[in-house]
């Protein structure tokens, strides 16, 4: 009997032990999800010009712009809903308007 709750108590720090990082790594993401900004810290390759465009307040006032621009009187979408051309479309725009 002894042996068997010694084995059992064993086996739970050992779980406990290896459950530990994972647990740490998942609240480490949750405290720096920021939900009012889905965005934020996001990077986009440009495969064009093959670089990347961090995402940030500036390139979101960008992106403004060109929708405004290039979609006059239609409801705004986020970069992210863009057709994969258009969203080429814009970082070509992009690179043209620094």
């Amino acid at each position: 009997m002894r042996n068997k709750t010694i084995r059992f108590l064993g086996s739970v720090l050992l779980m406990g032990a290896l459950a530990a990082p994972i647990a740490l790594q998942a609240q480490d993401r949750d405290d720096h999800h920021d939900r009012d900004d889905h965005n934020k810290n996001h990077r986009y390759y440009d495969r064009d010009h093959k670089d990347y465009h961090q995402w940030n307040s500036d390139e979101d006032r960008a992106y403004h712009q060109w929708y405004a621009d290039r979609y006059r009187g239609k409801g705004f979408r986020d970069f992210k809903k863009l057709k994969h051309n258009e969203q080429e479309e814009y970082w070509k725009w992009r690179h043209d308007h620094r």
